[in-house]
Formats: C-alpha cells, sequence, structure tokens
C-alpha cells in the first residue's frame, strides 16, 4: 500500500514514551542496520527489512534521506517466495516414486517415513530456486512532534511484523 495513492488504508500507532534525544540521530543507521536483504538468488521463503520511503529497491537511502521536515518516512519491505501446493504435490509425489524405484532394485520395500519427509525438503528446496519471490512494500510515516506513527497497512500479520521489527 501506499501513502501517495488517492486513497489508502493504514493503521495509526502513539508512542506513549519519549522518545531519547540520542535515538534521533542514530534512526537513519538503525534503519540501515535492519535494511532489507534481497533474496532472488538464494531459496530463502521469506526476507523482509526496511527501505526507502520513493524507491523498495534502495536499501541504502541514497536516493533521499528518511528525514522530511517534521517526518521520518521508510518503507517495510516483506519478499515471500510461495510454491503452488499441487507443483510441491506433484514434485514431491515425483521423488517418492523415484526413490520407491530405487529402492526395490536394491530389494527392500518400501520408503520409510523420515526418508519421505527428507524427500519432500528437498524438493521443496529444490523448487525454491525455481520462483521468484513477491514484494510487498508498507509505507511508513513517523509524525516526530506528535508522535504518531502511520503504517500503510491494516493486515494483522504485517502489524505484528513491524511492530516487531520497529522496536529494535
Amino acid at each position: 500500500m501506499s501513502f501517495l495513492k488517492s486513497s489508502t488504508s493504514f493503521t495509526r500507532f502513539r508512542l506513549v514514551d519519549e522518545v531519547p534525544a540520542d535515538l534521533w540521530a542514530a534512526i537513519p543507521d538503525k534503519l540501515k542496520q535492519f535494511a532489507f536483504q534481497d533474496i532472488d538468488d538464494i531459496p530463502q521463503e521469506r526476507s523482509f527489512g526496511w527501505v526507502n520511503f520513493d524507491d523498495m529497491l534502495d536499501t541504502t537511502w541514497r536516493l533521499s534521506p528518511p528525514e522530511k521536515a517534521d517526518y521520518i518516512t521508510f518503507s517495510l519491505r516483506l519478499d515471500t517466495r510461495r510454491i503452488p501446493p499441487a507443483v510441491l504435490k506433484k514434485h514431491t509425489r515425483i521423488a517418492v516414486q523415484e526413490e520407491e524405484a530405487r529402492i526395490r532394485e536394491q530389494g527392500k520395500k518400501f520408503v520409510g517415513r523420515e526418508r519421505k519427509k527428507e524427500l519432500a525438503e528437498q524438493v521443496k528446496l529444490r523448487l525454491m530456486s525455481r520462483f521468484l519471490p513477491i514484494p510487498a512494500e508498507f509505507q511508513v510515516v513517523w509524525a516526530t512532534r506528535s508522535g504518531r506513527v502511520y503504517l500503510a497497512s491494516t493486515q494483522n500479520k504485517v502489524i505484528e511484523l513491524f511492530l516487531d521489527y520497529f522496536v529494535r
């Protein structure tokens, strides 16, 4: 979601404690410390972190600083890689059938439960590298004078992730 669109849904938070003076100067460094890490080239299922409000590809704030007048602006980027369940089921079944054929050649009768779990995990890892992650961006505006923080999302999971990550 974006605050720059004509309409948006958002969640509003109010900071009840006073923000320490030394934290204001450290905010740009904290954003960079917990910046988004790209997962395009690794078989990881999910990645999240802070990015520039103006460009979700900018994780070092080269384009613009997070400080804008009386506001601090940044975005929470969440990339999720999803394998359709039917695809995972199909490829797992193929791998188990191949394993059963190999085991029969060795004179055994069945594939054990642990081996099936191992095969399913191997298939999942192999398929992860073939599917691209889907990016999502949730913009954040922090009004420093009023102590209000606005998150461009109303999804409970996104709000929980934001709160966990914001307090770091």
